[in-house]
């Protein structure tokens, strides 16, 4: 075996423990699913490994494959994209009702749905969301311990990496998911927190400053946003209702906390293609009156966001504000990923749809309706979209109404 081949095979395993120990942290007795494309079958093997060597009691292994997901949407019957299981739906909340936990491999191909009517997507997509309502609310509101991970598949390597032979695009795109996890040196579980300790950090400085609203400006941008009374900044990870932490996204970069409904006044441009479920969305522009989308353009994709729009009237709302320095880990990388989970971390964004009930005092103890009596979007859907970069100036506006620098040329205008 190679000196290369022993490093990878030692940085594998190192991601594997993470995620297990941190990003899902899967406790004594506990029962874990696992969602994972069935390329990433050595990785997924590990995952259950590590699980059992922790305590799981039992891990559910559920493999994705891009051609038999299309394959429905080429040859289904119309009468398929409006159904979802109600058993598996069933299943999931009553797992989650018994406290297990989950961890998914998301890496959608970007260009899975080319050539499909986006509207087959939009609704199978909204007859999973409305079906899995029950067991979302564990997730959303942090009942639960979840846990979203990357790992190379060749869809993905390609289109990343296009610009580099084809038969080193796997390996490149390995040692860049082991770089931007922060196992590419050291001691992984070590680094991990360390970097949590930094984004806790800001959102205790953020918590202190208490801001009514944020101001962005940037080419294509000017955008207000209040933030709803009683918000919370978090960022890195957070506990379940056991109390044990875990951390949802890896990697993460950012910090967020949650817009008022109806407090969302101007228009803003993104900065990154949006990998919609398959489906690329681009240069988005968005105008929003008292909290809502009133106008919205895409130069390619815009029927996919059209679609979005109407999964129900929440979809129209923001629920997420997210803030992330151009200067860090993944943006310094300079290479745009078509993945959601990793271009966020590298972009200041904001998602359109659910807000997180813990990002608000009392949140989580609120049902829907006083959720929305409280300012707090609810929708089917979440969905981010990225418009951070070199050029964006954000202002705070503290609780007397004095305003100042909270972004300067995309990154902290205050040290942390």
């Amino acid at each position: 075996m190679s000196t290369f081949e022993q490093s990878f095979e030692q940085s594998l395993e190192q991601y594997a423990e993470l995620v297990v120990r941190v990003g899902v942290n899967i406790q004594k007795g506990q029962v874990l699913i696992v969602t994972a494309p069935i390329e990433t079958l050595d990785l997924t093997r590990l995952i259950v490994q590590k699980a059992y060597a922790a305590g799981a009691k039992y891990v559910q292994v559920d493999f994705e494959d891009d051609i038999i997901t299309r394959s429905r949407f080429i040859h289904g019957s119309d009468d398929s994209f409006d159904y979802f299981p109600a058993w598996k739906a069933e299943m999931l909340e009553k797992f989650a009702a018994e406290g297990g936990a989950t961890l998914t491999i998301k890496v959608p191909d970007p260009d899975l749905y080319n050539g499909i009517d986006s509207d087959k997507v939009s609704r199978a997509t909204k007859a999973a969301a409305t079906a899995r309502r029950g067991f979302s609310k564990y997730t959303r509101n942090h009942e639960i311990s979840w846990c979203l991970i990357k790992a190379p598949t060749k869809a993905w390597a390609n289109k990343v990496f296009a610009d580099i032979p084809e038969e080193e695009r796997i390996s490149v795109m390995w040692d860049t998911i082991f770089k931007m996890n922060r196992v590419d040196g050291g001691d992984a579980v070590e680094n991990w927190k360390n970097h949590l300790k930094t984004l806790n950090d800001m959102n205790a400085i953020l918590n202190a400053k208490n801001y009514k609203s944020l101001h962005y400006r940037a080419p294509g941008t000017d955008l207000k946003i209040e933030l709803v009374d009683g918000h919370i900044w978090h960022g890195g990870g957070g506990e379940n209702k056991e109390g044990n932490y875990f951390v949802a996204n890896m990697p993460t970069e950012e910090v967020f906390t949650m817009p008022k409904r109806s407090g969302v006044n101007g228009y803003v441009s993104s900065t990154m293609p949006l990998n919609l479920n398959g489906q690329l969305v681009d240069q988005i522009k968005i105008t929003f009156k008292d909290g809502q989308v009133v106008a919205f353009s895409a130069a390619s994709g815009e029927e996919h966001l059209r679609n979005l729009f109407s999964t129900d009237e929440g979809a129209r709302y923001l629920g997420e504000v997210a803030l992330v320095p151009h200067d860090s880990p993944i943006s310094n990388l300079n290479r745009i990923f078509y993945n959601t989970g990793v271009d966020e971390n590298a972009s200041c964004h904001l998602a359109v749809g659910s807000a997180y009930p813990f990002c608000m005092k009392d949140g989580t103890t609120m049902n829907n309706e006083e959720l929305l009596k409280h300012e707090c979007n609810v929708s089917l859907t979440h969905v981010d979209f990225m418009i951070g970069s070199a050029e964006l100036d954000i202002d705070g506006e503290l609780p007397d109404g004095t305003i100042e620098p909270v972004f300067r040329k995309g990154n902290w205008a205050f040290n942390n």
